[in-house]
């Protein structure tokens, strides 16, 4: 079936030196010549060449803008259709007129993530790649947008396409063994093939699965919670990480009354930076519910920055909240390098995190605390050129359930279950991993993957 050619701006709207104005489908380069005028027709041009003219509204014959147009013919475009882009000034008027000119002359209204969508669905990309470019449009680090490169580029494609391929020979061999036994035990013989082989997929899926972890953060960021009580430091902090004064810094206790969320590059690792109310007894309303989502947040963190007084005492409620912390990923900031002493940080070895001991107000301690955090969830570090990172939730759900998969044809096998019965799971393993690249996804899946993209890619 013929798709219909599709219009849209794939630039942000507002002012701003250049837009574009981008088509894609069989009618592109027609569409565009009833709004071009330029010393050839764009028909007649070579593909993949940029030509300067005007853009005329045909109607009143009017000079809408002065233009370059961009014209790459299939298969060799992002779409595998025809694509004109139109590259105009970046006025918000001129770019929508210009738009709504390709509308009115046959194109129809692109959906968001419709141009990637027709990559997908005429071959040129398969799904985990389209998702990949989603995420390093999104991306926050230099390390995401390398591995939302890598899954653009196809590493991850390659890895499941590559295990499908051994599944998939693994299943042939069986089918040689029973249908050609050469000798009388082939029923034990193919069991322990199987066995031998399954072990082999277990294991791969399983060593794609352990850069999840790291894969999530980078795509995502760490939800990273800075508590403590009030005045300690946990607002200066926050500024000082973002590098501006996002949150209310005074020497009033229980100024921070609401949750605030940032998010800042530590060391190549997006962290959604959370400051919190002050934990303490208070009896004022207000407060009171800053603190209680501040208890919330520090529940559903996965890093937790404790602010403490380097001029204080360690308090019972710091002892009780500590205590209460135990086995989550803490680090311990003990601020307030610069002034008199009266903590004694020895009493907070025992709880066993790590502590960092700072000066906000001078930047202290700061660089520390930043391979702190890397160190704690990055201890092996990241190999970039050697490694396949799985970071999307909706791949690591299907890799678990092929590793699950899998694992019952392996356990199968050692219980000598017929050979036949074995080969179901491993058939739901191949189905799995094809569903992480797009083999066998439903139409709406697809829609609602698409969905999520912005208008114009």
């Amino acid at each position: 079936m013929q798709l219909e050619t599709i219009s849209s701006i794939s630039t942000p709207i507002g002012e701003g030196a250049i837009a574009i104005v981008r088509l894609s489908g069989i009618d592109a380069v027609e569409i565009a010549d009833k709004l071009y005028r330029g010393k050839k027709k764009l028909k007649d041009v070579d593909s993949h060449t940029i030509n300067y003219g005007h853009i005329i509204d045909p109607d009143t014959n009017e000079t809408v803008e002065e233009v370059m147009v961009a014209v790459m013919r299939a298969p060799r475009t992002y779409t595998r259709e025809d694509i004109v882009e139109i590259n105009c000034h970046g006025g918000v008027h001129t770019i929508n007129h210009i738009l709504r000119l390709t509308l009115k002359h046959g194109a129809e209204m692109a959906e968001p993530g419709e141009f990637t969508k027709r990559a997908f669905l005429n071959g040129r990309i398969d799904l985990s790649q389209a998702e990949g470019i989603m995420d390093f449009i999104r991306s926050k680090t230099d390390e995401a947008s390398k591995v939302a490169n890598q899954q653009m580029q196809g590493r991850l494609k390659t890895y499941i396409e590559t295990l499908r391929q051994e599944i998939l020979e693994i299943l042939a061999q069986v089918e040689v063994n029973i249908d050609y036994p050469e000798y009388d035990d082939v029923e034990e013989a193919t069991t322990a093939f199987l066995l031998e082989e399954a072990v082999k997929i277990e294991e791969k899926i399983a060593t794609l699965l352990k850069t999840s972890k790291e894969g999530r953060i980078l795509r995502e960021g760490l939800n990273t919670v800075i508590v403590g009580k009030p005045n300690v430091g946990k607002s200066s902090l926050l500024n000082y990480l973002i590098q501006d004064n996002r949150a209310i810094v005074t020497d009033i206790a229980g100024t921070t009354r609401d949750i605030l969320e940032e998010y800042v590059n530590v060391n190549g690792i997006p962290l959604k930076l959370v400051d919190t109310a002050g934990i303490r007894e208070t009896d004022d309303v207000v407060e009171r519910i800053g603190v209680e989502r501040s208890r919330e947040a520090l529940s559903n963190a996965e890093l937790i920055l404790y602010v403490i007084d380097y001029t204080k005492e360690l308090s019972d409620e710091d002892k009780e909240i500590l205590e209460n912390l135990q086995g989550r990923k803490v680090i311990i900031i003990v601020n307030k390098l610069d002034l008199t002493q009266r903590l004694n940080v020895d009493e907070l070895v025992p709880y066993g995190f790590n502590i960092v001991q700072t000066s906000i107000t001078e930047g202290t301690g700061v660089d520390e605390l930043e391979e702190n955090i890397r160190d704690l969830f990055f201890s092996g570090g990241l190999n970039m050129s050697d490694s396949t990172y799985v970071s999307n939730n909706r791949h690591i759900h299907l890799l678990e359930s092929a590793k699950q998969s899998i694992h019952d044809a392996v356990e199968a096998a050692k219980l000598d279950i017929p050979v036949d019965m074995i080969q179901i799971d491993l058939v739901k393993t191949w189905q799995l991993l094809g569903e992480v690249i797009g083999q066998d996804v439903s139409e709406e899946l697809i829609d609602q993957l698409f969905a999520k993209f912005c208008l114009g890619k």
